[in-house]
């Protein structure tokens, strides 16, 4: 016998009521929604970390206050509100990786910021100068933005760190802080070794 929990999941109204493309999901790749996704019906709402915004096995929905109502994440120590805070993250090259001076070494990846787009991502060389890289087309203000650029590999070792501003233009937060309670922050960086 399935037994059916209530469990409450917050979220700010006006996500739902703000233009931004909030749904609720019935169906996934033309069929109903598996159970392991969320069946009967699962909120997706972006512009919010997933504690807050992609909560499975919807049956009900009630309009209440954050002060009137304790939520399942919050309970255990995550933010009410949770907006998805700029990001940006270097794909290649992994890091530790080992190129040949005089190499030209891509550099790339993908930096978010749902709701707000991506304007432009930096990368920084060991302590050098910030420099603007090459962005793709960007599908939408919800979606990854993909970004690249090449280095001329100088021998010795070598931190390579990225950061983005959003389409508001805000930069991304250098700080490093844990996912918990309201989204990881902080630059990402490789380190990669030139002989």
């Amino acid at each position: 016998m399935h037994q059916h929990r209530r469990v409450h999941a917050d979220r700010p109204l006006e996500a739902l009521t703000d233009g931004r493309d909030a749904l609720l999901a019935v169906g996934m790749n033309g069929e109903v929604l598996p159970q392991r996704n969320g069946f009967p019906v699962r909120m997706v709402v972006p512009g919010l970390y997933g504690f807050v915004s992609a909560t499975k096995w919807v049956v009900e929905m009630k309009v209440s206050r954050f002060a009137d109502e304790v939520a399942y994440w919050t309970e255990r120590g995550w933010a009410e509100q949770a907006p998805i805070k700029t990001a940006s993250r270097i794909d290649v090259p992994r890091g530790f990786s080992q190129v040949s001076a005089g190499d030209e070494v891509v550099i790339g990846g993908v930096a978010w910021a749902q709701t707000r787009g991506i304007a432009s991502v930096e990368i920084q060389v060991d302590q050098g100068e910030w420099q603007e890289v090459e962005l793709s087309p960007a599908l939408s203000n919800d979606t990854w933005r993909q970004w690249r650029t090449t280095w001329t590999a100088e021998q010795g070792v070598h931190t390579i760190r990225c950061r983005a501003y959003d389409g508001d233009g805000e930069l991304q937060i250098e700080e490093m802080v844990a996912p918990i309670p309201n989204g990881s922050s902080g630059y990402d960086s490789r380190s990669i070794t030139v002989t």
